[in-house]
């Protein structure tokens, strides 16, 4: 769901910001932070690029139709004018 290129820098940044003592750690904290990222993230309500991307395109899709039936349905209702008079 979440680009695991872009969590693993993050993760390096912060790591990178830790104080010298706290890098020795090295391999065991960037798991942890990794680990406690994902954790947060997972909890958060959001969908990934591809899926707005897609739902973008059916929204745009169908708001092409929205427009087109309501030209139709003016065509209609003028025709419907016309035929009254």
């Amino acid at each position: 769901m979440f680009d695991p290129k872009k969590l693993e820098q993050v993760a390096k940044q912060i790591q990178e910001a830790m104080p010298q003592p706290v890098k020795a750690l090295g391999q065991d904290v960037e798991q942890k932070v990794r680990q406690t990222i994902q954790a947060q993230l997972s909890k958060l309500d959001v969908v990934n690029r591809e899926e707005f991307d897609v739902q973008t395109q059916v929204l745009l899709r169908t708001r092409q139709k929205l427009n087109e039936l309501e030209q139709k349905v003016a065509q209609l209702e003028a025709m419907l004018a016309d035929k009254s008079e």
